[in-house]
């Protein structure tokens, strides 16, 4: 039982992430073996605004999206004494993910007694671009506000914010103060950072411009999508096939796949649709896939990766599937 139920019996475990995102450091991010504890987690829980020195706002003109520009203004008001050493805007990139821990415990002699396994969560900032623009100022004296306009760019091949449900790709725009022999002073503010379609279009990452294709052939068979691409999250995708080649078998299936490499992570059949061998050999299958709302866009950068493809199977009696497939590019 200890083995299967180390946490919490043996005084818990807790996962970490780096600041500005360790407002909910502890117990949180951790969770029992077999368990994912950031499927419960929201990106924006995660962000702690101030360490409390500073605080105030960055408001955004607009969305904000890979490859673009952002502006917006600062404003911020000094709630004690700042002296830093330098001070500056700067872009930060977060990547958090579950990952799978084991302790073996031995007695005097030297011998596993059991073993302890968990899930924790591990964080690390892959982006840390500061800006020479706007200058912040380095002291503050209590009570004194300031504010200014800004213009930084988005990161030009992203990647883009991003739930996974094991791992969660973050960014905040964070004013940081640097204070000698102390902690530094910040205001952070999250940034949802929406994909760009023109990346999918010019073939960045490993899904390539064909996953925005409307027909992808595939063998003799073809795979189409008669709904807008990009496809959105919480929106049904229209797909059609024709497979003059396809087996015989007991049943087939139009599904829509989500895979990704998060060290924690598991390839899911998200959608589903059961079809007939017969209407794949004369054209006729078709099916609507619906991308649950929520959905991570498709994207491939900070060594993580996430994409979606539609797979046509044909199940077979007492033989192996059968299957062919096309991937799918969301935002």
């Amino acid at each position: 039982m200890v083995a299967s139920f180390g946490l919490g019996i043996l005084g818990g475990h807790t996962g970490s992430s780096p600041s500005p995102f360790d407002a909910i450091d502890g117990p949180r991010l951790a969770g029992a073996e077999g368990s994912h504890p950031l499927h419960s987690v929201a990106a924006e829980e995660l962000l702690r605004p101030t360490d409390g020195a500073v605080t105030g706002e960055i408001a955004l003109d607009g969305p904000a999206r890979v490859g673009d520009g952002i502006t917006g203004k600062i404003r911020l008001m000094a709630g004690q004494a700042v002296s830093a050493r330098k001070a500056y805007l700067r872009l930060v990139g977060l990547r958090l993910d579950e990952v799978r821990r084991e302790l073996e415990h031995r007695n005097s002699k030297g011998e596993v007694t059991y073993t302890e396994r968990w899930v924790e969560t591990s964080g690390k900032l892959f982006s840390t671009d500061a800006f020479l623009e706007p200058p912040i100022p380095t002291t503050f004296q209590p009570g004194e506000k300031w504010e200014s306009t800004f213009a930084v760019p988005a990161p030009p091949l992203g990647p883009p914010t991003a739930h996974l449900g094991e791992s969660i790709i973050a960014w905040a725009l964070e004013v940081r103060w640097d204070i000698a022999m102390g902690s530094d002073h910040f205001v952070a503010f999250y940034l949802p950072l929406a994909q760009h379609p023109d990346l999918l279009r010019a073939g960045v990452g490993k899904q390539g411009g064909a996953s925005l294709l409307a027909t992808v052939a595939v063998g003799d068979g073809t795979i189409g999508v008669t709904s807008p691409l990009p496809a959105q999250p919480g929106q049904e995708v229209a797909v059609t096939v024709s497979w003059p080649s396809a087996p015989e078998g007991q049943g087939a299936r139009i599904e829509l796949h989500r895979r990704t490499n998060a060290p924690n992570g598991v390839e899911g059949i998200i959608a589903s649709v059961p079809v007939s061998p017969a209407d794949l050999v004369s054209g006729a299958a078709a099916a609507q896939l619906l991308v649950p709302p929520g959905s991570a866009p498709s994207f491939d950068g900070a060594g993580l990766e996430i994409d979606y493809v539609i797979r046509v199977l044909v199940d077979r009696r007492f033989r192996s599937d059968t299957a062919i497939e096309r991937p799918l590019g969301v935002v």
